[in-house]
């Protein structure tokens, strides 16, 4: 599959109860496209981890504009963001020779 990982580091903007009670539906740790979060006992600092498809052409600000879309979608408000992203087209697999 072509696709980025990207992980989203950052701080919640003043969650109201209703945002609080929403966040914990979105709760988990698996990459998807509409994107997981984990957070802090307190849900001020929050990882957001999603997989954006990528295109032939596409590179690492294109993982970055549609990780931010996922979460945006959220419509959760956010604030001091940091991006990690992983290229899945670049990682190569080593197996092990089986006799």
């Amino acid at each position: 599959m072509d696709a980025f990982r990207v992980i989203i580091r950052g701080k919640f903007d003043a969650l109201d109860e209703a945002a609080r009670a929403s966040l914990e539906t979105k709760t988990d740790v698996a990459f998807t496209e509409e994107g997981t979060f984990t957070h802090d006992v307190n849900a001020t600092a929050f990882t957001f981890r999603c997989q954006v498809p990528a295109g032939p052409d596409d590179d690492e600000r294109a993982a970055k504009d549609g990780a931010t879309a996922a979460l945006a979608a959220h419509g959760l408000p956010y604030r001091d963001l940091n991006y990690a992203v992983t290229d899945l087209r670049t990682i190569k697999i080593r197996r092990k020779n089986r006799p």
